[in-house]
């Protein structure tokens, strides 16, 4: 059996850190915002708090580069697809769902639409290195 390229070299260690970066803001962000001020709008706090888990999971998934590793990405890369476009449309259509933003509100509006684009770019590069 033919050995998968390995996700975690060449374009894919740029694709690592961009995961990490974002990690690393959106676990700031929603532990600043759950410690300060929960009551005011705990649900986005939450949704937050889950980006940051995808995102550093699926850092963890690519970095491993095996068969397990591509596959936890692959579940992080679609879930986080599918929150990014169901939060976008939902904080779009009605505001009072999400009184302060989240991390995926406005598709990552906040981010740059990064959040957007990341998990279209990690989709992509699983399936450009897989055999």
């Amino acid at each position: 059996m033919v050995e998968p390229r390995a996700t975690n070299r060449g374009p894919g260690r740029l694709l690592i850190a961009v995961y990490v970066l974002f990690a690393i803001a959106a676990t700031s962000r929603a532990g600043l915002q759950i410690a300060t001020k929960f009551d005011e709008a705990p649900v986005a706090y939450l949704l937050s708090a889950v980006a940051a888990l995808i995102y550093i999971v699926a850092a963890v998934g690519l970095a491993r580069a095996g068969h397990a590793g591509r596959r936890l990405a692959l579940a992080c890369c679609t879930v986080e697809l599918v929150g990014v476009v169901a939060v976008g449309i939902l904080s779009l259509a009605d505001r009072a769902l999400f009184p302060d933003e989240t991390v995926w509100s406005g598709f990552g509006s906040g981010y740059g639409y990064i959040p957007l684009v990341l998990p279209a770019l990690g989709l992509f590069w699983l399936r450009r290195t897989r055999t």
